[in-house]
């Protein structure tokens, strides 16, 4: 199952709290195929999940994660990384082995 660390959640919290977001909203993760590419994961924030959307997390910092991106992510770690102009992004790590 996909780990999420404190530091993701706390991201995950602002980005559902700006206005506009209601109440158990969520960061929501699928993967997007388009024609001759690879597939890419695509990340929204969304008030609800999908109809058949894993749930992750309780509290304020959900994660709605799509079928196929729950079994590409369920064995890796979202954290969050800052960019050299100090912008924070979501990354997906390998979970550690043990």
């Amino acid at each position: 199952m996909l780990a999420v660390t404190d530091a993701a959640a706390n991201a995950i919290n602002a980005l559902t709290a700006q206005d506009g977001q209601q109440q158990g909203s969520g960061l929501r993760f699928a993967i997007q195929q388009e024609q001759g590419s690879e597939a890419q994961l695509a990340v929204s924030v969304t008030d609800v999940p999908e109809q058949n959307d894993q749930v992750l997390g309780s509290g304020e910092a959900k994660v709605f994660l799509e079928p196929e991106a729950a079994q590409f992510l369920d064995d890796k770690v979202l954290d969050v990384e800052q960019d050299d102009q100090g912008q924070l992004n979501f990354a997906v790590f390998q979970q550690p082995e043990g």
